[in-house]
Parts: C-alpha cells; structure tokens; sequence
C-alpha cells in the first residue's frame, strides 16, 4: 500500500474508531453496558410486526403502505423489510409469497439469500482477525496460500486489503459467465493470471467476485478453520444468528425458504455463486439481517469492536458512482473498504452493499452516527426496491425532496380476470 493509500486508511479508521469509541465510553459510563443489547435480548423481545409495535420518528403506517404497494407489483414475488431506529429493531414486516406456485407467504422466519451483502461479512471477520493480531491487511496477498494468480505476479503486491476493497486491476466481474457456467472458482482463480486489466493492480477499484474469494482461503488459513466455521463461531454465533448459514442446504434446510423467480417463473437454483462464499454465500431469515446491521453500528462491541468496525467500514478506494438515474445522482463520494461501500445522502455518510443473484435482490444501508439504518430482501430480479431504504431515511432525516417509492411511472397492474362460476 503506498503512502497516500496508507494515509487515508488511517485517518479513516481514527474517524470511525473515535465516534465508535465515543459511542461504547458514553454507555458503559451510564451504567448501560452495551452486551446487554445481544442475543438474549433480540431473541427474546417481541418482534415489531404489528402497528402498535412501530414507533419513533419514522412514519412507519405510511411506509408499509409503500411497501405493500411495492410488493403487490407483477415484478415482485415476496419481500421482507426490517428497521433498526436509533439503535433498536422498530420495524418488521413481510409481504408477497415465497413460492408463487404453492401461494406460501413470506414470513419474519422465511429465509432469504444475501448474495453480494455476503462480502461485509468477509470484510468483518478480516478486520476482527486483523484487530485480534492474527493477519496484516496489508501484508502482501501471496504470502499466504492462495489459489489467486494476477496477471505479472502481481499477487505478490497487492495486499489483503486491496483485495477486499477490489483493486485488483482486473477487468469488471472477471470470469463471473465462467462461473456461472459451471467451472470451478479455484482453477478460475489461478486463470485470472491471463485475465485483461482493468488498471495496473492496486490503482482503481473494479468489482469483483471470484477473485474477492481469495478472502475465504485466505481468513481460513488465519483462523484456522474453514471459512464458514469462522464465521459461524466468530461472528454468527454469537450475535445469535441461527438462520443465518453457507450453501444451498443453508437455503433449502430451512423450515421456510423463498423461491427464485423472475416475473410470474420460479427459477431453478444454481449453486454458481454459493461456491465463492465469502463473494455471495450467506443466507438469512429478515430478522438475523436485522441483527447483522445492529452488530455493524456498534451494537454488539464484544463480538465487533469499534477498532474492528472502523477498520471494516473505513473508505479506502473512490469507486464510480452506485446505483443508476436519480439514486445515483442521490449518492456522492462512493467509496469502498473492507467489503463495504460508503457514500453521502442528505448530507449524511451511510455505509452498507446490496447483492444480486439469479431470482434474489438484498440491500443493507446504514447511518452509523444515527445508529439507523435498513435491511431489505426480495426473491426476484427486480432493482425498484433497491430505492426503499433511501425511503426510510427521508422519513427519519425529514427530508421531502424525493418520492422514492413512488410507481406512478409503472403501467397499471390489471385485477385479475372475474372466474365464471362452475356449472352444477
């Protein structure tokens, strides 16, 4: 990492360590000690799935209408939405179905797949080990054993940082098709040495997937157990995940589980991005999303500390804009860091990543300084819902300049034709 890069990574973390810090010293001063705030609580409490539950600043009646009208669209299938306000889960409800072919509903247990929100979970456990002295991020990537080649070697520079922040100088999505055509991620890992560039590595942030899977070789190594495992004990676990799983069986074990489809057409499922999980590999009910994003706004310092969010969470690479149309133009100074994008809305920071897989769209946005934030899951292509969140912070910030939710722009959906009664 080169001075300037080095130099921005620091005064980073020193921001998130001092608001994190600040945030711990306070509470634990007041004699409210924040491991109160962990699985013995979430599990417990009633879940906020009725209206006399939702309560703060956010007009929660109003949203759920949005959602509901969101939901009822012919592009969706099933959605489940979470709220955390000021610190607390105010707000859960689901709509729509699982399976359009069986009519099952989503409920706050029906899991979903993460995809691309997976890699704020490889970011976390690397700064969680690099806090607990177990890896350098910035130690050069081929210092461990990896299946990742670069093209001229250049695995021998970048560091685990910049892997995880995407400056490996390839070529947008490098080999994804190849993946999803079935090849194995590993032996695409090692043909990646023959792959175009982008950029000369380590000088720009291109997004990638088999390549930030080197992450999940690379943390196994250091915790010394299989990737997942880690993760399940590590992170999980302790925040009292128990929905939250690896692989296909981790989807399809689950007593509730919600179909891919595109439009009115369940999907099959391909196992393709399963097989790079640190890319794409989680799968949750709403309610352990919920958990995820109260651990990652400082919630739960025993399991993640304010040093090991600042480190996971802290800009390291301006990337080009997120989004498209109106949202994108929303959202300034995008920036990644540790399997975490970060960019200004309303003159506020937020951090937070969506994914997308065959049939399966996640969002997870957060104002750590609010300690607000949103997490949304849906079993269909559709990106409309990818504006929800910036709903609710207009909501929380009062803001009134957008009308995010608003589908007026959609043609009509059609009520569905009378059935003639059944002759006797």
């Amino acid at each position: 990492m080169n001075k300037n890069l080095a130099l921005l990574f620091g005064l980073a973390a020193l921001l998130l360590v001092g608001w994190y810090g600040y945030r711990a010293l306070v509470e634990q001063g007041s004699g409210f000690p924040l491991p109160a705030i962990i699985a013995s609580d979430a599990q417990t409490r009633r879940l906020p799935t009725e209206p006399e539950d939702w309560q703060g600043k956010i007009d929660y009646l109003s949203l759920d209408q949005q959602f509901s009208g969101l939901a009822a669209r012919p592009e969706m299938a099933g959605l489940a939405v979470a709220i955390v306000e000021d610190g607390d889960l105010r707000f859960v409800a689901t709509y729509g179905v699982a399976d359009r072919q069986s009519g099952e509903p989503v409920t706050p247990q029906t899991v979903f797949r993460w995809a691309s929100v997976s890699k704020g979970v490889a970011g976390s456990l690397a700064a969680k080990l690099s806090a607990e002295g177990k890896l350098g991020l910035d130690t050069p990537l081929s210092q461990w054993r990896s299946s990742l080649r670069l093209p001229g070697g250049a695995e021998s520079q970048i560091t685990l940082a910049q892997l995880l922040s995407h400056r490996t100088g390839l070529t947008k999505n490098a080999y994804d098709t190849k993946l999803e055509d079935g090849e194995e991620p590993g032996l695409l890992r090692m043909r990646l040495g023959a792959a175009p560039l982008q950029c000369v590595p380590g000088t720009c942030h291109s997004y990638q997937n088999i390549a930030f899977d080197t992450a999940s070789e690379i943390l196994a190594q250091a915790a010394g157990t299989l990737y997942s495992d880690a993760v399940q004990k590590q992170l999980f676990e302790p925040l009292g995940m128990k929905s939250a799983q690896f692989g296909m069986a981790g989807l399809t074990g689950a007593k509730s589980w919600a179909r891919p489809h595109r439009g009115e057409v369940v999907r099959t499922l391909s196992e393709s991005y399963w097989r790079v999980p640190a890319a794409a590999g989680v799968s949750s009910d709403i309610v352990d999303m919920a958990r995820w994003l109260r651990a990652q706004m400082g919630e739960n310092p025993e399991v993640l500390s304010p040093r090991m969010l600042a480190l996971a969470h802290g800009p390291l690479v301006r990337t080009p804009r997120v989004y498209s149309g109106e949202l994108a133009r929303s959202l300034t100074d995008p920036h990644y860091g540790l399997g975490w994008r970060s960019f200004t809305y309303a003159g506020r920071q937020l951090i937070g990543h969506s994914g997308a897989v065959d049939g399966y769209r996640s969002t997870m946005i957060f104002d750590p300084v609010a300690r607000t934030g949103v997490v949304a899951m849906w079993n269909d292509g559709w990106g409309r819902p990818f504006r929800l969140p910036f709903a609710v912070f207009d909501s929380y910030y009062g803001e009134a300049g957008h009308d995010w939710l608003d589908l007026s722009d959609l043609p009509e959906v059609k009520a569905p034709a009378a059935v003639p009664p059944s002759p006797n």
